[in-house]
């Protein structure tokens, strides 16, 4: 894929997210590794105008090497997780209504379903508290993400790593799907049966050559 585009999918992914009602306000993110950095969306232009033009290159210290607009606040986290986790080759970063209510909580996803596997692992984490944009969000993010690929940020929302954007993408999409349902199950006053590790693992075992998106 060449810059214009990888350009051209991320602004994709940020529309599609939005349409989806994930990005209230412009909140939300979207990156992917690029020449050595990342491109980022810029802060606080709406998807719908946002073009593959708007996005600025980063270098993994947070520099910014191009770009005329201001990068997203959340840049310091993006970095944070592409120089911990030289798998990932995009983050999706979401207020999704009803994970970023769970996040509130305080509390993660356990294994309630098998489809928990996407995520990375056996569950997904609820990251400690840290205002947004600033050092220690990316340092509870990053630790909070060992060994998975999606996260909730306490009172905060969603983060997604992938192999792809698309992957990024539904991860962060099947996050969303997940923390309903658990949701629901709360609501109505019950408690989920939970899936053994021993089960997750065949899971994850048979998701590895199901042919999901990276």
């Amino acid at each position: 894929m060449n810059e214009q585009e990888l350009r051209a999918e991320i602004v994709a992914v940020a529309q599609a997210i939005d349409r989806a009602g994930f990005c209230p306000s412009k909140s939300g993110n979207v990156s992917a590794r690029f020449a050595g950095g990342l491109l980022i969306t810029p802060s606080g232009l709406p998807y719908a105008r946002t073009r593959p033009e708007d996005l600025i290159h980063l270098s993994l210290d947070g520099a910014v090497l191009s770009g005329a607009r201001k990068p997203s606040s959340e840049w310091p986290f993006h970095v944070a997780i592409y120089r911990a986790r030289p798998e990932a080759q995009a983050i999706v970063h979401t207020h999704s209504p009803r994970a970023t209510a769970l996040s509130c909580t305080r509390r993660g996803i356990p294994a309630f379903h098998y489809m928990i596997a996407l995520c990375g692992g056996a569950d997904v984490r609820c990251a400690e508290y840290a205002t947004f944009g600033t050092p220690e969000l990316a340092e509870n993010a990053v630790k909070a993400l060992e060994g998975r690929k999606a996260v909730l940020l306490a009172n905060h929302g969603v983060i997604a790593l992938g192999g792809s954007l698309a992957g990024a993408h539904q991860i962060v999409a099947e996050v969303e799907n997940l923390a309903g349902q658990y949701l629901d199950i709360l609501a109505a006053g019950l408690e989920p049966a939970i899936l053994d590790g021993e089960e997750m693992e065949r899971v994850a075992a048979r998701f590895a050559g199901y042919g999901k998106v990276g």
